[in-house]
Order: C-alpha cells, then sequence, then structure tokens
C-alpha cells in the first residue's frame, strides 16, 4: 500500500517532484505537513483543512501516549476515525517532545539558549530509553523504541518514526557522536520491532542524527541507508542559525538513498522549505503556521511588501496587531483566496485581536493553512516548469 515514486527531478538542483502513495491517500511531493499535536489542529477542524486542499498532518506520540492514552485512540478506531481526519497521517516518535519538554523549550536548548524556569521532566536516558515525569500528573514513564513502536501501531498513523535522542546544539562531537550510535541502537529495535507485526498498514521512517558534524552525519546516512526504511527523517540540531542549518541540511542530504523519500523534521520558515526543496526534500513539519496565528501573525509572500514599497528580507509574515492596521480596509492578500481575506479586512482583524476574541485565532489560522498549502502548490509548478527561482522571488524576495 505505500510507494514512493519520484515523477521529475530538476536539472537546475536535487529539488524533484514525486507521488507517496499511503493507504489513506496520495501526497504530492514536495508537501507541507500540518501539526494536529493532540490530534486537534488549533484553530480549525479536519473539514476546515479538507477545504484548504490540506494533504496530510501529523500527530504527536508522547502527548496521545499520555492523554488521552493509545488504548483509548486503537479502541475509537485510530486517529483517523477518532479525529475525523481522512487523509495521509504521520505520527513521530515521542523522542523530540520528552527531550524538548524535559529540558525547558524546543527553542532555548535545540538553538544552544539556556536559562528556562521550566520544571524538568526528563529523568534520565539510557540504553533502555527515555525515563520522564508526565507534565499532566508527574507519573513516571518510561519510552523505548519498542513502546513508542507499539504505541504508533495503536495511534494508526499512515508514516511513523523511529524513537532517536534529540541531541542538543549545545553539546560536544563526543556527545553528539555518543547519542548518535545510541539513536542508531534504538532504530534497529524499533524496526525489530515494527517488522514483527508485519500487517502493512504503517511504514517506517529511519531518522539521521550527527549534529554540524560532516563525519558523523555521513556515518548516519550510511547507517540509515543500510536499512529496509521506507523513508528517512533528518533529526538532530541543525545549528545555531540559518547559515548553519542550510550546512547541516545539505551535508545530511547528500549521502542518503535519493530514491526513499525524505522529511525534514520541525522546520516550515518560507526561505527554510525553499533552500531543503533545493536540497530534495520530500515533506516538512513545522507547528509555525498555526501558533503564528495565535499570536496575531498572518504569512504573507514577500511580494506583498515590494508592492507597498517596503523592504520584504525577513518579513514572512504581518503581525495584525500593529496599529498600522486599525484603520486599513484592504484584506491580509489582495491576491489570496481563503475565506479570511475574502471576507475580513485588516481593520477588523486587529480589532478581534485587540478585543480578544476568539474568532480571529481561526481566521488566521485558516489563512495561514491556506496560505502553506498554496506556497507548495507553487513550489511544485515552479519545479515541473524549471523556475523555482522565479518562484523563490515572489515568496522569498
Amino acid at each position: 500500500m505505500f510507494n514512493f515514486e519520484i515523477t521529475y527531478r530538476s536539472p537546475a538542483s536535487k529539488a524533484r517532484l514525486g507521488m507517496l502513495s499511503t493507504p489513506h491517500g496520495i501526497v504530492e511531493t514536495p508537501a507541507f505537513i500540518f501539526c494536529a499535536t493532540k490530534a486537534a489542529i488549533k484553530g480549525a477542524t479536519p473539514q476546515h483543512m479538507r477545504q484548504e486542499k490540506t494533504q496530510i498532518i501529523l500527530s504527536n506520540t508522547y502527548h496521545l501516549m499520555l492523554q488521552p492514552g493509545p488504548e483509548i485512540v486503537e479502541h475509537m478506531g485510530g486517529l483517523h476515525t477518532f479525529m475525523g481526519w481522512e487523509g495521509p497521517m504521520l505520527t513521530d516518535s515521542g523522542g523530540f517532545q520528552i527531550f524538548s519538554l524535559g529540558h525547558g523549550s524546543v527553542a532555548e536548548e535545540v538553538k544552544g539558549r539556556r536559562g528556562s524556569t521550566r520544571p524538568k521532566s526528563l529523568l534520565t536516558i539510557n540504553e533502555e530509553g527515555a525515563t520522564f515525569k508526565s507534565y499532566i500528573d508527574g507519573k513516571r514513564h518510561t519510552l523505548t523504541p519498542e513502546k513508542s513502536i507499539q504505541v504508533q501501531r495503536s495511534l494508526g498513523a499512515d508514516l511513523i518514526v523511529v524513537l532517536d535522542e534529540c541531541t542538543p546544539f549545545h553539546v560536544d562531537k563526543a556527545y553528539t557522536e555518543q547519542s548518535m550510535h545510541l539513536s542508531h541502537r534504538w532504530a534497529e529495535r524499533s524496526l525489530r520491532e515494527f517488522q514483527s507485526v508485519p500487517e502493512g498498514m504503517q511504514a517506517l521512517y529511519g531518522i539521521t542524527q550527527g549534529g554540524v558534524y560532516p563525519d558523523l552525519r555521513r556515518q548516519s546516512a550510511d547507517f540509515v541507508n543500510s536499512l529496509p526504511f521506507f523513508g528517512h527523517a533528518v533529526g538532530g540540531s541543525l545549528g545555531a542559525d540559518k547559515t548553519q542549518m542550510a550546512e547541516v541540511v545539505e551535508m545530511a542530504m547528500e549521502p542518503l538513498d535519493p530514491e526513499r523519500p525524505v522529511h525534514l523534521l520541525g522546520v516550515g520558515g518560507v526561505s527554510d522549505i525553499f533552500y531543503g526543496v533545493t536540497q530534495g526534500i520530500d515533506t516538512f513539519d513545522c507547528v509555525h503556521p498555526t501558533r503564528l496565528a495565535r499570536h496575531g501573525g498572518a504569512l504573507v509572500p514577500a511580494n506583498l511588501w515590494k508592492s507597498l514599497g517596503e523592504d520584504p528580507r525577513g518579513r514572512e509574515h504581518m503581525n495584525l496587531r500593529n496599529a498600522r492596521f486599525r484603520a486599513d480596509p484592504r484584506p491580509i492578500d489582495e491576491t489570496c483566496g481563503c475565506q479570511t481575506c475574502q471576507t475580513f479586512s485588516r481593520s477588523y482583524l486587529h480589532h478581534l485581536l485587540k478585543a480578544g476574541e476568539l474568532i480571529v485565532m481561526h481566521a488566521l489560522t485558516i489563512h495561514n493553512v491556506h496560505f502553506m498549502n498554496r506556497l507548495l502548490t507553487a513550489i511544485r509548478e515552479a519545479i515541473a516548469k524549471d523556475q523555482l527561482e522565479d518562484a523563490k522571488k515572489y515568496w522569498v524576495g
């Protein structure tokens, strides 16, 4: 039931078009995967996501393992039935959430910043797995590679991922290498558990690690290439800034099996997606579009800022809390066909944000979801026409 067919390769870069077949439908790649962290897209229903032509979503093993529990989800028919989503789904392994919540926050630990005041929930990481305290009730849990696969099997997503240790940015090469080898041993155990029940309704992704070190990234790529994973995911620390992230993505992608689909974990900035596509990345995921909406941000193409005579560099969204929009009658983006842009003005959205009305979270979420799907459609069309650089000028500047 699973297949990945590369339908076109760009002569100008490693960009490619593909068809990722799953039991719940086909995903045209490159594609963006929206985060339904706790089996819900914040600010939108599955029907809204379908209306906006969303292809695939993901949920988080860590959160669903703790609430409502994999047994409940399985009893209710699996994630698709439980949340009313009929399309393809991916679940992560739970390791990233254990790590990020355990050390304070994703941004602070993975990007090298310290000083969070959040209580640390991660207790130990050892050969067996990761032991942590539930953020819900403080109970002690150990997530092993085998248990991660068992939980993901109960959740029932189409695409699932091996358990790994998400190595932080600030550690040295020795720790990064030790962590990489631990993740490799966990991957082998994840694969054995996955193969113990060959029911054919799920496909497994291996994860490449190695931090910012080229030799470790190559070792990790050789490791995942040697095992019968359906696809690969690029994980671990991607560096301290966008420049280093681009270098790490390139070094991670170069040795990977080019016939397997590749997912870039946790990256969803517009400029990052364009760069990842040129390196052969097929799918991306990030909470950014929906999280941004909850804070008053609307994603817009660089061309919008250019049309206003403003510098688009580094400006991928419009902050509608800004006083400049208080009496602005225009929609967020006059070129956008989403329901929000067809209905509401910037002025009204600004008012809703200031008034604390919940409808604005929904309105901006719909816009940002539409934006991301529109963006990836434009990228696929540009690859097919060998016009990716022209598309980048419109969307990024």
